[in-house]
């Protein structure tokens, strides 16, 4: 698998993906400055976390004008992976690749914590080698991660199996607002996660690029991009 990642002005955890990237594949992925409007082919692209432009203006919002996110556009309408972590499904949302925005969480606090996360299907690219309810634990870390759509976008969203991923309690309960069932950052309805309408596009707001090894805390991040792997080679 090819994978490229995206590097903006205030990325901070390109390095961290380029390795989990090439602990599964062996291989480095290419990285691609923001103001590239071109870059080579790859099997998948992933916009990684951070603070793009200092999150000026509005979290994401400057990101999604730059110009290698026009070709991300292109790349994703003709079907090629595009994984958002963090800053980059902020960026993702802004750019229209995703549904719904990501607002400054409910307490209105920076959150740095483990936090469990239901799998809501293993029928995509990103969640293959997990089990649909099955309960894994990673890290998150941001100010802004509260999930927000309007009623009718999360009915598609439900209905559409479009949910990847809900913050949950160890148990896997998902229930109640912000500080229950793990709930972090107050996104409605727990959402973690959610993928376009044919699951080639996911972005979540927790970071499984930093748990991929043992060492880290924990290894129930790797899973993801072994998936990756597996489905793209």
């Amino acid at each position: 698998m090819k994978a490229a990642v995206l590097v903006f002005p205030g990325s901070n955890r390109e390095g961290d993906v380029a390795q989990a990237i090439g602990l599964v594949t062996g291989r480095k992925p290419q990285m691609v400055w923001h103001g590239d409007g071109d870059f080579e082919k790859t099997d998948l692209i992933v916009v990684p976390g951070g603070f793009s432009y200092g999150d000026y203006l509005r979290c994401g919002a400057m990101a999604a004008l730059s110009p290698v996110m026009a070709e991300v556009k292109k790349r994703a309408a003709q079907g090629v992976p595009v994984l958002a972590i963090c800053n980059g499904f902020q960026i993702v949302t802004e750019a229209g690749l995703l549904p719904g925005t990501l607002m400054r969480n409910a307490h209105l606090k920076f959150v740095c914590s483990d936090v469990h996360l239901k799998v809501e299907t293993s029928q995509s690219l990103f969640t293959n080698r997990y089990q649909a309810g099955q309960v894994i634990r990673v890290p998150v870390a941001h100010a802004e991660g509260n999930y927000f759509a309007d009623d009718d976008t999360l009915k598609r969203l439900e209905d559409r199996g479009q949910i990847a991923f809900r913050y949950c309690a160890p148990d896997g309960t998902v229930d109640g607002p912000l500080g229950k069932a793990g709930n972090p950052n107050g996104s409605i309805r727990n959402i973690a996660g959610v993928f376009n309408e044919t699951k080639t596009v996911m972005g979540l707001m927790p970071h499984p690029e930093n748990a991929v090894e043992p060492m880290f805390g924990g290894s129930d991040g790797k899973a993801l991009f072994e998936g990756l792997v597996e489905a793209l080679t």
